[in-house]
């Protein structure tokens, strides 16, 4: 979702006239779009913004500034704060108030000659609400990101998004339609399909809905997706991100009948015990989980499975941490996400007691990542020898001779091929493994591209 709203944001930039600078300290505006999903990204982010400071202190001293604006989430949640903390950042710009951004490129277009004095404030929306761009797409990319809702209603009990993101605001499905019409009409091939909770979609049209529309739950956008993206020459689908509690047969059974649909989904289990779970407010239980996991592999048998896996949450005991390493056996993963409880300070599980030591929270986590490490490669060498098309996604950044492809099981694989075939795709057989990434010999392209 932040890379999505940052090419909103640099298309907006355009839009208005302005070009990507070298670097920070000889360019007029310095945007730093910012994340709190992660205490450790908000880190990042706070780690950059100094960096700025401190680069737009030297330049002032030379006769010249630049605007440094932070935008996101993690200015959402800190607001008017962070120029406390920062006095160099000129403009904080949350989620609810990205309609404010033209203003601010035309405030810096009008102030850029003045090295000394502040950059003008800007009046902030009575009533910030967030607002869907028109395109999300990157300049040049074959490949983009499509939102489709906004916020969060699950409030799970470790989790800032719904603080930061607001409550669900579902995008209406023609701007959805227009969109993915748009970016197929240029050359995108494949299209994730963007929320915090993406299967919580819901349009209910209003009597001021711009054009008429039926009331739609999330597998009916998803055959809406379908139709309208093999129609614009898309040729793949996926979706990011869904919450286990409200996975639909419906939805199954429309990814199961649209082969535009990867055979790849995220399914985000974060424990194995159900005491945990339902501390963490997940709303299902284990055997809902595994339930889902045969309903899905029943219906798509050659689908793989990634996950997200929180180890650490506060009264979390061996036993628990046991029947998250039991789960992860049941279901093997293709990869996972895996991190341990940093408590957000907002949240409800901020304050729980029975917190679990660092030192023991490290190694419950190494021991999820070694058994995933198993499984991961268990699973790719099942796979060598296969027949597999792939989407040529760029040159290798390891060797210049080979490309680099993806499988619609979002798997990763190089073979040797011209770099005319990037953007397209072509067709190879899986031979061999280095480190978690296929080899292949040879790459052919595939006909209709």
């Amino acid at each position: 979702m932040n890379s999505a709203e940052s090419a909103a944001l640099v298309l907006v930039c355009r839009e208005k006239g302005w070009t990507a600078g070298p670097d920070g300290e000889t360019s007029d505006l310095v945007l730093i779009n910012t994340c709190s999903v992660r205490k450790t990204a908000e880190q990042r982010a706070l780690g950059r913004i100094a960096l700025y400071a401190s680069l737009k202190k030297k330049s002032i001293k030379h006769g010249r500034r630049f605007a440094l604006v932070v935008a996101g989430c993690m200015a959402q949640r800190m607001g008017e704060t962070l120029k406390e903390k920062f006095p160099e950042v000129d403009y904080v710009m949350g989620t609810a108030s990205r309609s404010v951004f033209p203003l601010i490129l035309e405030s810096v277009e009008k102030n850029t000659g003045n090295s000394k004095e502040a950059f003008p404030e800007i009046a902030p929306e009575v009533t910030p609400a967030f607002s869907f761009s028109s395109s999300h797409l990157e300049e040049g990319q074959f490949r983009s990101f499509v939102p489709i809702m906004h916020g969060c209603d699950n409030f799970c009990s470790y989790c800032i998004v719904p603080y930061v993101r607001g409550r669900e605001i579902s995008r209406d499905p023609n701007l959805i339609a227009e969109e993915i019409r748009l970016v197929g009409g240029r050359g995108v091939r494949e299209i994730t399909l963007l929320g915090q909770n993406v299967n919580t979609y819901r349009w209910n049209p209003t009597p001021h809905s711009p054009l008429p529309t039926p009331h739609l739950d999330f597998s009916d956008l998803l055959q809406l997706a379908a139709t309208e993206a093999q129609d614009s020459g898309v040729k793949r689908l996926r979706f990011l991100s869904a919450n286990p509690k409200d996975f639909s047969p419906e939805t199954i059974r429309v990814m199961a009948e649209n082969p535009v649909f990867c055979r790849h989904l995220h399914l985000p289990v974060q424990h194995g015990s159900n005491r945990i779970l339902k501390a963490m407010n997940r709303g299902y239980t284990r055997e809902h989980f595994l339930s889902l996991v045969n309903d899905i592999r029943r219906a798509m048998p050659k689908i793989s499975l990634s996950s997200d896996i929180l180890v650490g949450f506060p009264g979390e005991t061996e036993e628990d941490l046991e029947e998250t390493l039991a789960l992860m056996e049941e279901v093997r993963f293709l990869y996972a996400y895996m991190y341990h409880f940093n408590p957000r300070e907002g949240t409800a599980a901020f304050d729980l007691p029975n917190r679990v030591n660092e030192e023991v929270k490290r190694k419950r986590l190494a021991r999820v990542i070694d058994l995933q490490k198993k499984h991961t490669a268990e699973s790719l060498k099942n796979r060598i020898g296969e027949r597999e098309i792939v989407l040529v996604e760029g040159i290798s950044r390891k060797n210049a001779d080979e490309l680099i492809t993806r499988t619609e099981r979002d798997e990763m694989a190089v073979a040797p091929g011209p770099a005319s075939l990037i953007g397209s795709f072509a067709e190879l057989t899986l031979s061999g493994l280095r480190g978690n990434t296929f080899r292949a010999k040879e790459l052919k392209p595939c006909p209709g591209n």
